[in-house]
């Protein structure tokens, strides 16, 4: 069993991840990559003592048991905590978000009802948040029925009809009734609390039914699909259209090694996944405002050049720091904030961007293509046709010895095709003939220099025998055909060097040393490209055991141990997310089998 088992509330402007027991333990307020008000999942020993800060629980005293589930198809978290008595206490955790005034409500609070379910429980409230990385508590002012919260960052107000006093010295009492807790912007509220709460839950919960009822679901496995869009979505941010990777930082890949590194910002190759993914399930709203993200991204590059990573606000500077208030995830640091893959070169990132954007010229409902779009994205093209053939540090940003990587030079060839196929579509045949040679002479540079007699298959970098698992990509971004042998024998030759069980490592060696965790995006990869050979028993095997690897309520992280199952890196990770709804979408049956 993993210690990350968190299940995870937001509104597409910030999240916060909850513990087993209703405990919030992280969350960035007021967006994803601010300081953390609650920062309890990165900070030793766990928070039960009167100097921890960082958290906000609610105790039941003589507390026996726990369960925690989400309302069906709803972002809205429900917690049982149970006594020895048969009392019990019911904990609802969700952030608003509905249609208001023509746009989207999504305010950076917190509403938590709760309410007895049995007996009388004697219970506790303890909100202690967190200021500058964990550094110290904010300070505390209160009003007749609120407390404030003051940080550098901004101030939060906590909004109740429980007596204040019991909040500010955490006071055990005698719960019943229901109670409402506000936690949000530094504004009054205009009706009651308890009011207030009730319609922002109803309309909350009306919106995320909306969302769900308009996916294109596969027959089989739709809660699985269901919990994992309902994810991407909460991963995205609105205010500009970026998404990012996940929604914390530091923790590790795998136990003890170092490998921690912030994950709050938006790369180009993980968003293309994302959209990719959303744009299967028939949501086409988070490809639009990541569209207008990426536009404005390329206006502040007049030349084409993309960086790989950017901030959730159209940042480009991610200067990386370590954090000494915090000891780290387990206490196992160092705690990062910021990451310098910013400053590397990584030239997949221009098929990325093009792949992403190319629905909108052949999705009658979007009805965005334009001949101005395409000339902006002729820059990008100009780019991976350029460095389709220069070193870079490839997919998995290996820092150190910059190498000519295979996939990212097949990421240049697709932006190059999909801007011949838009050319096309825009009946620009002198620009449709001028990318479609360029893109047919960097596929035959790449079939010649990434190809590997010795080994018969292609190799992760030119001229060279290793493997990874991103190969396993070149039938999914159209490089090579499904009934290609070269594809065969690649995909064959990746799980030779990189399976372990039913997991794949995404390599088994870099400068940090060897790999110990599998990279859970890397086996759904795996499981794509059997489906895409035939091999249709074996990828149902995998898919069925990749299931088995969430945790308790539906999630993934980054990684997953081999030996133990249990999940590492940071959470909840959309790549992870994204692969099973790739994978569910492949391998269910179809509706019209299913009658």
């Amino acid at each position: 069993m993993s210690d990350l088992q968190l299940a995870v509330i937001g509104n597409c402007s910030f999240s916060a991840l909850i513990d087993p027991r209703g405990r919030i333990v992280w969350g960035c307020l007021p967006y994803f990559d601010g300081d953390p008000f609650f920062s309890a999942l990165l900070r030793e020993p766990a928070p039960d003592d009167d100097d921890a800060r960082g958290f906000y629980d609610l105790e039941l005293e003589g507390e026996t048991h726990s369960t925690q589930h989400y309302l069906p198809n709803t972002a809205i978290l429900v917690t049982t905590l149970e006594g020895p008595d048969g009392c019990a206490v019911e904990i609802t955790d969700f952030a608003p978000r509905f249609f208001h005034y023509g746009r989207y409500f999504r305010p950076s609070s917190i509403v938590r009802r709760i309410r007895p379910l049995r007996g009388t429980p004697r219970i506790r409230i303890r909100l202690r948040p967190s200021a500058d990385y964990g550094a110290r508590a904010p300070d505390i002012t209160a009003g007749s029925n609120h407390v404030r919260y003051v940080t550098a960052s901004g101030t939060m107000r906590l909004t109740t009809d429980v007596p204040l006093s019991f909040v500010l010295r955490e006071t055990p009492f005698l719960l019943h009734d229901p109670i409402t807790l506000m936690l949000g912007p530094d504004e009054s509220l205009t009706r009651p609390v308890v009011e207030t709460g009730r319609e922002m839950f109803e309309r909350t919960r009306d919106y995320w039914h909306q969302f769900v009822r308009f996916l294109h679901l596969p027959f089989e496995w739709q809660d699985a699909v269901i919990r994992a869009a309902i994810t991407l979505k909460l991963c995205s941010f609105e205010d500009t259209g970026a998404i990012v990777a996940a929604m914390t930082t530091s923790i590790p890949e795998a136990p003890n090694t170092g490998r921690n590194w912030d994950y709050r910002y938006c790369w180009l190759r993980d968003a293309y996944f994302v959209v990719r993914a959303l744009n299967r399930l028939g949501t086409t709203e988070t490809l639009e405002r990541y569209i207008a993200y990426l536009g404005n991204l390329a206006a502040a590059a007049p030349e084409g050049y993309l960086q790989p990573v950017y901030g959730i606000h159209l940042g480009q500077a991610l200067p990386e720091r370590t954090i000494e208030s915090l000891p780290g995830y387990r206490g196992m640091g160092p705690v990062r904030v910021g990451n310098e893959a910013y400053r590397q070169v990584q030239n997949d990132g221009y098929g990325s961007a093009i792949l992403a954007v190319a629905q909108v010229f052949f999705d009658e409902r979007l009805q965005g293509e334009s001949v101005e779009l395409f000339e902006r994205l002729e820059k990008l093209g100009e780019q991976a046709k350029d460095r389709f053939d220069k070193p870079d540090a490839g997919l998995w940003e290996f820092r150190h010895h910059p190498q000519v990587h295979t996939m990212s030079s097949v990421m240049c060839w697709a932006a190059c095709d999909r801007l011949a196929r838009i050319a096309r579509r825009l009946d620009l045949p002198e620009r449709a003939d001028a990318w479609q040679t360029a893109a047919d002479d960097m596929h035959g540079t790449i079939c010649k220099r990434a190809w590997s007699e010795t080994l018969g298959r292609f190799a992760a970098v030119w001229d060279d025998e290793g493997t990874d698992a991103s190969l396993l990509l070149l039938h999914h971004v159209g490089f090579l055909e499904r009934t290609d042998p070269r594809f065969q024998q690649t995909v064959d030759g990746v799980a030779e060097e990189l399976r372990a069980g039913r997991l794949l490592f995404r390599y088994r060696e870099d400068e940090m040393g060897n790999a110990e965790t599998a990279f859970l995006v890397c086996t759904f990869w795996y499981i794509e490209a059997l489906e895409a050979l035939g091999r249709w028993d074996e990828a149902r095997d995998l898919f069925e055991h990749a299931l088995t690897l969430r945790n308790h309520v539906g999630l993934y992280a980054e990684d997953v141990h081999p030996g133990t199952g249990e999940l590492w890196g940071n959470f909840p990770q959309t790549y992870s997310m994204v692969g099973l709804i790739n994978a569910a979408m492949r391998l269910s049956r179809s509706w019209e089998d299913a009658f």
